[in-house]
């Protein structure tokens, strides 16, 4: 297995910034497709945004402009730097990764989440 494991959630206010990280064994986002979902309560898990191995970028609507992704491969590191939080940004961040070169092919190892909530 692959372990990750996410960092850098909290309580922030409406309009704040953060910086998730998930740190994985290995050189694992040399070749892995990596990427970031959501899930708030009462709701179903939703994909947030993911890079390839290739450093293709992809970003759900409702993150579009505020979030972005990146990797540093030498530290074994998947962040997410967030902007302009809003209150709907509330939920608990979970890190993945896949085998293969993008998330959409599959997902294969999650992180066990860091909880974002943002205050009004």
């Amino acid at each position: 297995q692959v372990p990750l494991v996410e960092s850098g959630g909290g309580l922030v206010q409406a309009g704040g910034s953060l910086r998730l990280s998930c740190v994985a064994s290995g050189r694992t986002l040399s070749t892995y497709g990596m990427g970031w979902f959501r899930q708030a309560p009462g709701k179903e898990r939703e994909f947030v945004a993911r890079i390839s191995g290739g450093g293709t970028t992809a970003y759900a609507d409702s993150v579009k402009g505020r979030f972005t992704i990146s990797r540093d491969n030498a530290n074994n590191t998947l962040y997410l730097q967030i902007r302009s939080l809003k209150p709907e940004d509330t939920a608990v961040y979970y890190c993945a990764a896949s085998r293969k070169a993008t998330i959409i092919m599959g997902v294969d190892y999650w992180g066990q989440g860091t909880q974002v909530t943002v205050s009004s």
